[in-house]
Order: structure tokens, then sequence, then C-alpha cells
């Protein structure tokens, strides 16, 4: 049950706060005020993604049921996301992750720039699209388009930037060391609250591909467990 109930946290934390800025946040730019809720939900946003990826690996819940409305909820509340669809395509990132079979990787160029878009035009859908353009009429029914744009277009493509930075670009561009075998992945080094703060421990990448059945907010004890163990092996 606690993987149910974090994850509904970070659900009931995002529409909380999103509903909140909409209602009773005006959009000045010139105060920090603004970008705190800009930032704040971006960081939001990566959460529901991050919730969402647990379920892929069926970690939130024991109930497949269970897994399955709350992966689907969170991928649909994040961009319109088809979860069955990112089911299948993690499948592959982690049977083939780092090479020309890994969905997530470009094998065309490590630019940044040019992985991300080709990143983004792989994950979406005319489908996708077609959701998201309703949702924003709908929202700019109620309110201001100026605030829709700010807080939760702004921070939606925020938070897919943190998600690629942090959980494909860094962990698996090249150069493939062989300390990097068999995932071709990399992790930050062991530092909690920054691994906590840029993306939910998912910097702790290595660790997730070595124990993919670790929920997010268990990574940093594989963390702490494998250092442990390396600092051992030096002695």
């Amino acid at each position: 049950m606690k993987g149910v109930l974090i994850a509904t946290t970070v659900i009931v934390a995002w529409a909380t706060h999103l509903l909140a800025i909409l209602i009773y946040v005006p959009v000045n730019f010139t105060s920090p005020l603004t970008w705190f809720h800009i930032l704040f939900q971006a960081y939001l946003f990566t959460g529901l993604f991050i919730t969402a990826h647990d379920a892929m690996h069926a970690t939130v819940s024991r109930n497949r049921t269970v897994n399955r409305v709350i992966g689907t909820l969170a991928c649909f509340l994040f961009a319109g996301l088809s979860y069955k669809r990112l089911i299948k395509n993690h499948v592959d990132h982690h049977r083939f992750p780092g090479s020309e079979a890994d969905p997530d990787y470009s094998v065309k160029s490590q630019n940044f720039f040019v992985w991300l878009f080709l990143f983004m035009v792989r994950y979406t859908t005319i489908l996708q699209l077609i959701i998201m353009a309703i949702t924003f009429n709908v929202l700019i029914l109620a309110f201001p388009e100026k605030s829709v744009i700010t807080f939760w277009v702004v921070p939606s493509l925020l938070g897919t930037i943190q998600l690629f930075y942090f959980g494909t670009y860094l962990p698996h561009r090249k150069p493939h060391t062989e300390e990097m075998k068999p995932h071709n992945s990399r992790s930050m080094k062991m530092n909690h609250l920054l691994a906590m703060v840029s993306c939910y421990f998912f910097g702790y990448h290595t660790e997730h591909h070595e124990s993919p059945g670790t929920p997010w907010w268990q990574l940093y004890r594989i963390k702490e467990q494998k250092n442990q163990t390396e600092g051992k092996a030096t002695l």
C-alpha cells in the first residue's frame, strides 16, 4: 500500500497545485513566486511520469489492475500518453539499452538537442496532440489563456526535458565504457538530496537497470548498498 499511497500523493499534489495556481496566482514574470510555481509544477509533472514508470515495472502495487489504472492515469495527465505503448517501448529500452534497438536511444547523433528532437518525435502521436489540444481549449474556457500556457504548457515541457536529461541523456550517452556494461548506463555520484531534486532518484540510473523492481523512492537504498559493497571490495 505504500507504493499506492506515494503514487496517489504525487498525482493529488500535481492536480491540487495546478488548480491552485490557475485560480489564485496571477502571471507576473517579475515576481519570483511565478517562477517558483512554474518550476515546482514542472517537478510535479516529472513526478507523474516517474509514477507511470513505476507502474510499468509493477512497483506501485502488486495488484495488476491497480498498477494499470494508476499508470494509465499518470500517463494521461502527463501529456495524453498511451500507457500500453510506453510499456512496449520501455521493455525494449531495458532489453537493449544504449543500442540501435533501444527506442529511447539516438544512434544518429549524441547532440543533446538532436537527440531530444528525435526522442520527442518518436513518442509523439497524432492522438496525443489531439488530446492535448482539446485539454488546452477546455482549460482556457475556465482560466486565463496566459495562466494555462504559463502554468500548464510550460511546466509540462520543462518536465519532459528534465526526464530526458536525467533519465536518458546523461545515463546513456557515449562513451560507453566497460564499467557501464551490460546496461550501457552510468549513475550520478551518491548525493540523495541532489538525486531527489534532480529527478526523483532517477539519476541513480545504473541501480535502476540492475534492480528494475525497486520503486523510485527506494533507489537510494540500492545506491547505498552498492557503494558499501564497492567500498568493501577495495579494502
